[in-house]
């Protein structure tokens, strides 16, 4: 990402028909745009994104077993259609980013939509495993273009003030796709089949699509540099895969143990070679200088932390509810307290948290409460009485954490790289998703039995500590009263003499992170 590159004003003209509708973003209808409320249905759609985002991570494992019986394959062979997935999108996402920062967040967003429906339409017709496998790497592309410019969509949506509740909303989205997800999808599986499991993205990324068209606005800053640095890609994708299948098969993949060592190693030196490549490229594909102390380096580390705490559980709970005898439906239904938490924290917290609280404090104060959820799970029995209640904790927590962290860390990034910057948010939270799984899966491997359930509890333990630690250091700033994420030149709420006043600020000479204005781009939203 290079946040110093020249930026390109928004360019006028009238409204793209034809061919130009593939090529450029069209702008919203004039008695939208012009509506104070405008934003909400912008925040919105990009809802959709995240809804279906988290629907499918939480669903697709409940196709295992029916894959398994259809295509005569082991689970070795079957956990590919998840594991193709996710690193297919880890890799994707920043260089999905960068290039949306110079050519469109909203084009690239809605092409995004496209793949994915397209390619879930393909899975739900898969002829068999290995074509289902080929097609969830293009449905990963489409997720990444979707992912990388969801949170930049969010924050310059958004109107002054207004960054953290967007941000919950989406989160929120996040929130009830995931804990619809083994509902839905045991029902599915249970009547229709595992292969509606991919064709019920179809309907809704069809109305998603037609929605972004008309209610998302135009990118108002691009990024002057267009290219992608090839051998960057591929050795961030390297890293990240490397690494995924070095923790695979310590869990039991199936292969040969010194195959771990081999590809750990190769994970190490591929991705120490990524940060040389970007020390000394033109045109580097992360900025390196946000990552430095006082960049946005501990609030990445933080969100990694919030959703590999997140994802845990997810895993844990059903193995040790099955392990009592307890049904997957009624697993799911325990497991539901834990999302449903985190929406409700996500979509209430604006409302009731105190308002004199910074973004820093929200941020520290939700991964506190992640520790105290974990440190419960630990000492008390692992029921389906019981768990409930750390559970629902644990969500409401990251539900607090989540918005008022990523509010951190996309505040300190410039907003001409934000389609990258929310590339980098969700890169982190896509290796959180999958080390989740994976630090779970290896601790139950390594630690068979009832004392599995409370040594995981503890890893996930041993990651809430140092990011409570990092919450709140890092970025810029962090004051602004209710909604914490004022821009510059917009006003707002201050604290002066020990409380909040509300202050007006010309645009462009306000003190304050982001880029100054553009001359001759367009002020007003679109």
């Amino acid at each position: 990402m290079t946040g110093s590159g020249p930026l390109t004003p928004l360019p006028p003209g009238p409204i793209p028909r034809g061919w130009a509708l593939l090529t450029q973003e069209r702008p919203r209808p004039d008695r939208l745009r012009t509506r104070p409320w405008a934003w909400r249905l912008a925040v919105a759609t990009v809802c959709f994104g995240a809804f279906m985002g988290q629907l499918d991570a939480s669903i697709v494992t409940l196709t295992y077993q029916s894959l398994g019986a259809e295509f005569h394959a082991g689970p070795a062979a079957v956990e590919w259609v998840s594991l193709s997935y996710l690193l297919a999108l880890v890799a994707l996402l920043v260089p999905a980013g960068r290039f949306s920062d110079a050519h469109g967040r909203k084009l690239m967003y809605l092409y995004g939509f496209a793949v994915f429906t397209a390619a879930s339409a393909a899975c739900g017709l898969a002829p068999g495993l290995a074509a289902l496998v080929a097609f969830r790497v293009v449905q990963a592309l489409g997720a990444a273009l979707m992912q990388a410019n969801s949170v930049a969509l969010v924050t310059t949506s958004a109107p002054p003030g207004r960054m953290r509740s967007a941000l919950g909303m989406q989160a929120a989205g996040q929130a009830i796709g995931l804990a619809l997800g083994p509902t839905v999808g045991g029902a599915l599986v249970a009547t229709v089949g595992w292969r509606w499991v991919f064709l019920v993205n179809v309907p809704v990324g069809l109305f998603a699509l037609l929605a972004g068209h008309f209610l998302l606005p135009r990118t108002r800053q691009r990024s002057g540099a267009s290219g992608v640095d090839g051998p960057s890609v591929l050795l961030l994708a390297t890293a990240t895969t490397a690494a995924l299948l070095g923790l695979s098969v310590s869990s039991g993949l199936g292969l040969p143990v010194w195959t771990a060592a081999v590809l750990l190693a190769a994970a190490v030196s591929a991705g120490w070679a990524f940060v040389r490549r970007q020390s000394g490229c033109t045109a580097p594909l992360l900025d390196l200088s946000l990552l430095r102390p006082g960049g946005i380096a501990p609030g990445l580390f933080s969100g990694f932390c919030g959703y590999l705490v997140l994802f845990g559980p997810l895993v844990l709970v059903p193995v040790e509810l099955g392990r009592r005898g307890d049904s997957a439906l009624f697993a799911g239904l325990v497991l539901t307290a834990l999302p449903l938490g985190f929406a409700l924290a996500a979509t209430l917290a604006e409302r009731l948290l105190p308002e004199r609280w910074d973004d820093g404090a929200r941020s520290r104060v939700g991964m506190g409460g992640c520790v105290a959820a974990l440190a419960l799970m630990a000492v008390l029995p692992s029921t389906a009485a019981v768990l409930p209640l750390p559970l629902g904790l644990l969500g409401l927590s990251l539900g607090v954490f989540t918005p008022a962290n990523n509010t951190l860390v996309m505040r300190a990034v410039p907003q001409s790289a934000a389609g990258t910057g929310g590339g980098m948010v969700n890169m982190g939270r896509g290796i959180g998703t999958a080390l989740g799984v994976a630090a779970v899966t290896l601790t139950l491997h390594l630690v068979p039995g009832p004392d599995g359930t409370r040594a995981a509890v503890l890893v996930l333990l041993g990651f809430a500590l140092p990011a409570l630690a990092a919450c709140g250091r890092g970025g810029r700033g962090g004051r602004g009263g209710r909604g914490g994420s004022r821009r510059p030149g917009s006003g707002g709420r201050v604290r002066r003499g020990g409380r909040f006043v509300r202050v007006r600020v010309r645009r462009g000479r306000g003190p304050g992170p982001g880029p100054a204005p553009v001359p001759g781009a367009r002020s007003g939203p679109t």
